[in-house]
């Protein structure tokens, strides 16, 4: 039997096959949101779990993984997140659907999701982007700006933000202007 890596935390994921895919590389501990009806009593567990043990957010990135997610951060402020891109949430297989998800991720892509944990406001810095930097970096008004936000979020691994969200993401994550100005170079 080979030695699987250990989390300590718990990890918030949507269902059991996200649990069977993490169980096959890592001891993990997880719990399950049965898709995204995330309920009070959920919510009370997450956050005595946050205070326990630790919990990573590490949902599926479509529409209900990102509300989840959403409902998890707005909550309980302090749980840490690991995002999947699209393209590594896709099944491997043709006959297996369009779904994305935890559940079709490799190894290599869920170590590197892990590997980059975000938590809010990692450090001290003041958060110092405004409405108006988003304008001028093209994240938002400009006929390219949801490829630029989906961009930005797969380069710093913070999901995607429609536009109305864009602000309030980075600043939950407390993404400096500098960072934001150096991913969007590239672009």
């Amino acid at each position: 039997m080979i030695d699987k890596l250990k989390i300590s935390e718990v990890l918030v994921v949507e269902g059991k096959a996200d649990t069977a895919n993490l169980r096959q590389y890592y001891d993990v501990d997880t719990y399950e949101t049965q898709g995204s009806a995330i309920s009070e009593e959920d919510l009370e567990r997450i956050e005595r779990l946050n205070e326990l043990r630790g919990v990573i957010v590490f949902t599926d990135p479509d529409y209900s993984g990102e509300r989840i997610r959403r409902i998890v951060m707005t909550a309980i402020p302090t749980v840490k997140h690991a995002f999947l891109n699209r393209s590594e949430a896709r099944p491997k297989s043709k006959t297996k659907g369009r779904s994305l998800g935890v559940e079709h991720a490799s190894f290599a892509d869920i170590q590197k999701a892990l590997g980059q944990i975000s938590s809010n406001f990692e450090d001290d810095r003041a958060f110092d982007i405004t409405h108006s930097d988003l304008i001028r970096l093209g994240l938002i008004g400009h006929t390219d700006s949801r490829q630029r936000r989906e961009y930005l979020g797969e380069r710093l691994r913070i999901g995607y933000s429609n536009a109305k969200q864009q602000l309030k993401r980075l600043e939950l994550f407390g993404i400096t202007l500098r960072k934001v100005e150096k991913v969007m170079e590239k672009f």
